[in-house]
């Protein structure tokens, strides 16, 4: 059994971005997009027009700056390799407890379509939030380019 992170969030976090569950790469590392072909950080870093720091707690403390929370929908799965597809007997996080410590959030940013698919069968849309779903910044995703990925996911910065 695979055991997801802590958010990386706090009272003031305005949006929520969410992953599926974190990659074995990441997993070994204990860092959120931890595989170096992730295109992750570099649209983050990308959409404030900024280079992306070496250190993992400067990305953290980066987000934490710009009131962004990062977390994955599943808190434990089975799952061979990293692509989503593999992923079996999936546990959610305890989002209802997480929107009672961040009341601030009302965009939640989806990062694939398994995302998305977990979410609304574990967790569930409410009216109270939009949700929103970008492009997975996986490499594996190759029908987007960086620049058409960075494209979609500018729409966070409306909201922040």
């Amino acid at each position: 059994m695979l055991n997801s992170f802590l958010p990386i969030s706090d009272v003031n976090s305005k949006v929520l971005i969410l992953g599926t569950m974190p990659g074995a790469k990441s997993l070994k590392m204990q860092q959120y997009y931890g595989h170096a072909g992730n295109q992750f950080w570099r649209i983050i870093f990308s959409l404030f027009g900024v280079s992306i720091p070496e250190e993992y707690k400067k990305k953290k403390e980066f987000l934490l700056d710009k009131r962004i929370a990062l977390w994955d929908v599943l808190e434990y799965c089975e799952r061979d390799g990293s692509l989503d597809n593999n992923i079996r007997n999936g546990t959610p996080n305890n989002f209802q407890q997480f929107y009672q410590v961040h009341p601030l959030i009302k965009q939640v940013f989806l990062t694939s379509t398994k995302a998305n698919e977990f979410y609304d069968k574990y967790v569930g849309k409410c009216n109270e939030r939009t949700y929103f779903l970008l492009p997975s910044p996986s490499r594996a995703n190759t029908w987007k380019t960086v620049d058409e990925k960075l494209d979609e996911w500018k729409i966070i910065l409306e909201y922040l």
